[in-house]
């Protein structure tokens, strides 16, 4: 029997993966795009690159992914950047499908608080699942990642802070109502984050063994 490589992923985080990228496409797309809702984290500064230089928004996503990857493959280890560029593989693949193929149409223009609550749980529920899989869909959630762990804040609060850095920005050169509702958005998806990326886990102190008792156990 073959021995497994360290960085191999196993079945369940890969389901776990795509079930979560997808959900993020879908949410993006239908939710997001559909009604109008702006962007955060490097996706939002990439669509700000767009409307201020006219740089092109794939070409700007690389580039600020790239050292953010590199960073992580010294801080995190090769299976988690195995893991990050499955999941934004997947992400980009599913939102290519929706772009494309998807029949659906969520026209909820006319009750954006809707909107902000769909966008905010379902991205959270997303982001949540291929963080807890051991993965990222990109480099904005690697970064959030790396700044929780080295400063001990929440993930979710960490997703919130750089997101709302940005969308504080956009203010002065986005629609008023939809970027407020983006803020909304963020702010639940960021609580849900944290929901699901600890969910059933317990940090518990461990328990001190007296010498004595361990020398009895020990003879029993």
């Amino acid at each position: 029997m073959r021995k497994a490589h360290k960085w191999q992923i196993e079945g369940s985080q890969l389901l776990m993966m795509l079930l979560g990228s997808f959900l993020l496409a879908f949410t993006y797309y239908h939710i997001n795009f559909q009604n109008g809702l702006s962007e955060g984290g490097f996706v939002g500064l990439a669509l700000l690159g767009k409307y201020l230089f006219d740089l092109p928004p794939a070409l700007s996503m690389i580039v600020l992914d790239i050292p953010i990857f590199i960073l992580a493959l010294f801080l995190k280890g090769r299976k988690f950047i195995v893991s990050s560029l499955f999941a934004s593989m997947m992400f980009s693949a599913f939102y290519e499908l929706c772009e494309r193929f998807s029949p659906l149409t969520l026209n909820l223009h006319h009750n954006l608080p809707l909107v902000a609550l769909l966008s905010g749980v379902l991205i959270g529920i997303g982001a949540g699942m291929v963080l807890r899989a051991g993965g990222a869909t990109g480099g904005d959630d690697i970064l959030s990642l790396i700044v929780s762990q080295w400063s001990g804040i929440k993930i979710g609060t960490v997703f919130i802070l750089m997101d709302a850095i940005v969308l504080m920005i956009s203010l002065f050169f986005l629609p008023f109502a939809e970027t407020m509702f983006t803020i909304m958005a963020v702010l639940i998806s960021g609580k849900v984050i944290t929901w699901i990326v600890n969910y059933g886990k317990r940090d518990l102190a461990p328990v001190r063994v007296p010498y004595g008792m361990k020398k009895k156990t020990a003879r029993a």
